[in-house]
């Protein structure tokens, strides 16, 4: 095994670890919102015996997880100082980039200048166009989709622009969903600054079957400068992404991908890396997103999901403990919260967990409240030899 120092930053998306101040300000889900404890409240506590050991329950009080004030690793919380509660706020943050005015929402649904513009792009008609669930609205608008070909316009409470369409050519297809998605995103750069456009493709022939596929793609607003990743690049050093976190960042400092669309291929790939397989096998930074937490269970406020995907995160983290080389730190955060357990179905704004172990990491070490996410990329740059980023404080050394 190699000493040489490595770095694994694994964010559970929506995995929020307690309300932030200000969060009554974003909305009344964001109240009192705590995704870690109230899951486990709803399901009668967590079963997650590896994370319990390194001293997730040190973060917040979670049923079913006791402190363990002698765990090896450190702990406390981030909190956000970007003015958002979303995918790319949060992780942007994580890499250096201090959001101070927050990406447009559009509760009333997108003005007509996007809507006549969008249309010139597709050459036809829109469905839709209001706040939705991505699920229930291809039920009520895809037979219409299907008859007419115009594809599904829908947001919701963070800065996106979502395109449903059918994956049959014949209705409009993948590759022309994905066409008109890059489309969209250079039309909405500015001066609309919309966070993401997301392609959302589906399959079925009726409001019964209509299915949302993996082959989801995002396009998001490109960093407004260098990013941590940008750095680690230039200093030489090899940063590996799976999951969406290439999407996240258009490709920028990424060195190579495992562009993986579910938790357990996300696993999959991180213990790939773990073994010393696959096209990164030989990088220094290893950045991860594991969507399925928000996706599939926090916005559709299901905490019983929530918590089956937790225990089973926890497996995954015992598989990955005996892998772990002398020079390996891997941590664990989220990018916001999404607490399955309010009446809101959107994300909502909240403390990030810290949790950080690996040989390196010798004594138990409580860190309390960080001031910003940009402590992820302080500690990474710092752990790895590259130049500190503006933004961010480096955790303390063990």
């Amino acid at each position: 095994m190699s000493n040489k120092p490595r770095f694994l930053l694994l964010v559970l998306d929506g995995c929020g670890a307690g309300e932030l101040p200000d969060a009554v300000e974003f909305g009344d889900g964001d109240f009192a919102a705590n995704t870690l404890a109230h899951t486990a409240d709803a399901v009668g506590g967590l079963t997650v015996t590896n994370l319990q050991r390194l001293g997730l329950g040190n973060i917040t009080p979670i049923q079913g997880v006791a402190p363990e004030p002698n765990a090896p690793a450190a702990w406390g919380r981030l909190a956000e100082i970007s003015r958002g509660k979303d995918t790319v706020t949060g992780h942007w943050e994580m890499v250096g980039v201090h959001t101070r005015v927050a990406f447009p929402t559009y509760p009333q649904g997108f003005p007509p200048d996007v809507i006549a513009a969008f249309e010139q792009i597709t050459g036809r008609g829109t469905l839709g166009n209001y706040p939705a669930s991505g699920t229930e609205i291809i039920k009520i608008l895809g037979e219409e989709h299907v008859r007419t070909g115009s594809p599904i316009l829908y947001t919701s409470a963070d800065s996106v622009f979502q395109v449903a369409a059918h994956e049959d050519p014949a209705i409009f297809g993948l590759e022309r969903l994905y066409d008109v998605c890059e489309k969209a995103r250079r039309m909405l750069q500015d001066p609309h600054h919309v966070g993401r456009v997301i392609a959302r493709p589906f399959v079925g022939t009726d409001a019964t079957t209509f299915k949302r596929t993996e082959n989801r793609r995002d396009y998001p607003l490109p960093a407004p400068h260098d990013t941590v990743l940008d750095t680690l690049t230039a200093a030489g050093k090899h940063v590996h992404a799976v999951g969406k976190i290439g999407e996240i960042f258009g490709g920028r400092g990424i060195t190579t991908s495992d562009k993986t669309t579910n938790n357990p291929d996300h696993i999959a790939a991180i213990l790939r890396f773990l073994r010393g397989e696959g096209a990164g096998a030989d990088a220094d930074f290893l950045f991860a997103n594991l969507e399925d937490f928000d996706m599939l269970y926090g916005h559709r406020n299901d905490p019983v999901g929530f918590a089956r995907l937790l225990t089973e995160f926890d497996t995954a983290i015992g598989e990955m403990l005996p892998l772990l080389h002398p020079g390996d730190l891997l941590a664990i955060t989220a990018d916001h919260g999404n607490d399955p357990t309010t009446p809101s179905t959107d994300h909502s704004r909240e403390y990030a967990p810290l949790l950080m172990f690996g040989p390196p990491v010798t004594k138990p070490t409580p860190l309390g409240d960080r001031a910003t996410f940009g402590d992820w990329g302080a500690t990474v740059s710092k752990w790895l030899g590259a130049p500190l980023p503006a933004l961010g404080t480096p955790l303390p050394d063990f």
